[in-house]
């Protein structure tokens, strides 16, 4: 008995151990970029780097914030993403509920057609995209890049929700019903907040997408005051920023931070909202 408790602690003493190294290396990028950034020297790799900089300083982010319309990439950041979450959860959560709840003709082909759409690299439909928005004014605009974003996390929406409705049991709208609550106040008061950590799992999700987008946001928006904070990093990346990677490294960590702060925030209905969401199709 003892050897069996001695051999079950030092099996997870072992695997703790080996997730703890997985998490370093898994940050060892970021830990990097951070070096790099309050590095007073212009180098990533070479002779004269040194993962700990010799002499530290805070110039690197300063220049982030004086030097390029930083702020202003962060506004159109935020408009675009807050916009595109609410469009997308606004289609999802009903279209889920009824795909989840309601039996009706061609209810698994039309999923299947979705899942098929959304599995379709969306980059290939960059030009069809770019012609059917032309003739209404959309290129170039927040707008068309709203629809783009709500477009394309909608159907993932739609299919992480309605896994997460599948596994409320039906029986709990049922004696509501018998309670004499009608189909709205079922899925305000029932649903919905039983759906809550599914819910801002996928709205985490849309915005982790919105917040890193940068393909359509440079083919679709022109001019650097139209930029996202993705967009902007990769003008700073491909432009006359390319000579200074330590501010590069400095814009990096800045744009990553609102989104980072956003998920230790939610955490807690991280789990639970991943796991339960792929539990059925």
């Amino acid at each position: 008995m003892k050897n069996r408790r001695l051999k079950k602690k030092i099996g997870l003493l072992a695997l703790n151990l080996f997730f703890v190294v997985v998490c370093f290396v898994t940050l060892i990028p970021v830990l990097y970029a951070f070096s790099v950034s309050l590095n007073e020297q212009n180098s990533l790799v070479g002779s004269t780097f040194s993962f700990i900089p010799k002499t530290l300083t805070l110039e690197h982010y300063k220049r982030v914030f004086t030097d390029e319309p930083i702020v202003l990439w962060f506004t159109n950041s935020v408009i675009l993403a807050v916009a595109s979450v609410t469009v997308s959860l606004s289609v999802a959560v009903p279209s889920a509920y009824v795909f989840s709840r309601k039996e009706f003709a061609g209810r698994k082909t039309i999923l299947k057609i979705l899942m098929l759409l959304y599995s379709f690299p969306s980059i290939l439909s960059m030009f069809a995209i770019y012609k059917l928005m032309s003739p209404f004014g959309l290129v170039d605009s927040r707008i068309g890049l709203v629809i783009i974003y709500s477009g394309t996390m909608a159907v993932f929406g739609l299919w992480n929700l309605k896994g997460y409705f599948d596994t409320i049991p039906y029986d709990i709208e049922e004696a509501a019903m018998i309670d004499g609550a009608n189909g709205f106040q079922i899925v305000k008061l029932i649903v919905l907040p039983l759906a809550k950590p599914s819910v801002i799992v996928t709205a985490m999700m849309v915005l982790i997408y919105v917040w890193n987008e940068y393909i359509f946001a440079i083919t679709f928006l022109t001019g650097a005051k139209k930029y996202t904070l993705a967009a902007g990093l990769y003008g700073l990346q491909a432009t006359e920023m390319s000579g200074s990677w330590p501010v590069f490294a400095a814009a990096s960590l800045m744009i990553s931070l609102p989104v980072l702060i956003i998920f230790f925030l939610v955490q807690k209905h991280m789990q639970s909202g991943l796991s339960a969401g792929g539990v059925k199709g």
